[in-house]
Formats: C-alpha cells, sequence, structure tokens
C-alpha cells in the first residue's frame, strides 16, 4: 500500500535529520514501530481490498501473510539500512534495530492475526514497542538502550520465533465465522 510506504519513508527521513542533529539514533527506535504498523496491515479483512478474492484461491492465508509481511518487513529493511548509512551509524546499531523490528513485526502479525484485526495489531506492536523504549530508558537512562544492548538480542530471537508460531497457527485456514482455537 502506498500510504504506508510514503509513511516509512516520510518517517525514517525524519529519523535521519533528527539523528545527525541530535546523536540520538531515531530511525533505530523509529523503524521498529513503523514495521510493525505496515506489518499489522499488511493482510486481512477490513483492509485487504482482495481479501475476499484471496480466500477463493488455491493459496493458501499462511503464504498470502507470509509473503506480504516479507515484503513490508524487506522494504522497511531496506530503507532503515540507508537510513542508518547516511546517518553514519555502524553496523551494530543497524543489527541492533533490525532485531527487534523483527520482533515487534511478529507481535503485530500476532496480534493482527488472533484478533482478526488491522487494528488490534497496529496498537499491540507500538503499545509494545513504547513500553520496551521506555522501560529501557528507565532502566538505562538511555532512550536507544532496546536497540542498543546486545544482551537483549537472544530475548528478541526467542519472543519472534514464539510469536510467528502464534500468527502460522491462528492464519491455518481459519475464516471469519470459525473459532480461533480449534
Amino acid at each position: 500500500l502506498p500510504s504506508w510506504l510514503l509513511a516509512t519513508v516520510v518517517v525514517l527521513v525524519v529519523g535521519v535529520l533528527f539523528t545527525g542533529s541530535t546523536g540520538t539514533p531515531w530511525v533505530a527506535l523509529l523503524a521498529p514501530a513503523l514495521a510493525g504498523a505496515g506489518i499489522a496491515y499488511a493482510y486481512g479483512p477490513g483492509v485487504d481490498p482482495a481479501f475476499e478474492l484471496s480466500q477463493t484461491m488455491p493459496i493458501s492465508d499462511r503464504m498470502i501473510l507470509l509473503v506480504r509481511g516479507l515484503s513490508v518487513f524487506g522494504v522497511n529493511a531496506l530503507l532503515g539500512v540507508v537510513a542508518s548509512l547516511l546517518t553514519g551509524q555502524g553496523a551494530l546499531l543497524t543489527f541492533g534495530w533490525l532485531v527487534p523490528m523483527t520482533t515487534v513485526c511478529a507481535l503485530a502479525l500476532a496480534a493482527a492475526t488472533v484478533a482478526r484485526s488491522a487494528n488490534a495489531g497496529v496498537g499491540t506492536a507500538l503499545a509494545g514497542w513504547a513500553l520496551l523504549v521506555m522501560g529501557s530508558q528507565a532502566a538505562t537512562g538511555q532512550p536507544a538502550a532496546a536497540v542498543l544492548e546486545v544482551a537483549w538480542m537472544p530475548l528478541y530471537l526467542i519472543a519472534t520465533l514464539l510469536l510467528a508460531g502464534v500468527a502460522l497457527y491462528a492464519s491455518s485456514g481459519r475464516r471469519d465465522d470459525q473459532p480461533l482455537w480449534h
């Protein structure tokens, strides 16, 4: 969708400008939230104009969900890497936000799939990321600790795997009129 792509580009450009002037890695702090919102709006009833058509196709819900999720994540990751290069941030910072971005995307996807609502996915992803950033700032005094602390990376990866499993299970051929948990 052009709207999430435009929003991503605008916020990352603003992030690059503010990172250069303040020294705070705004690109790293904003990219996970943007990708999470984009992932939640990538597929589902109410947000996808072709959703009903996709339900009649021989392609599984999982495949559509994964392809669209990969598209959103890939575009956000590419734009984020370019933004990180423009701000002169190192590779550690780049991977420092790519791993949390993956977790926030998995959270958004799981929430949107379970709730069958893109808005629920966006709200959950933004709230989750905001709590992580504020919690890490309260614990360390640094707003960017959520993306700079290497010790958190294994936790992000474990959470990503669990949340991806929830999203895949919740999208396993279920229709709107079926209960979520069989």
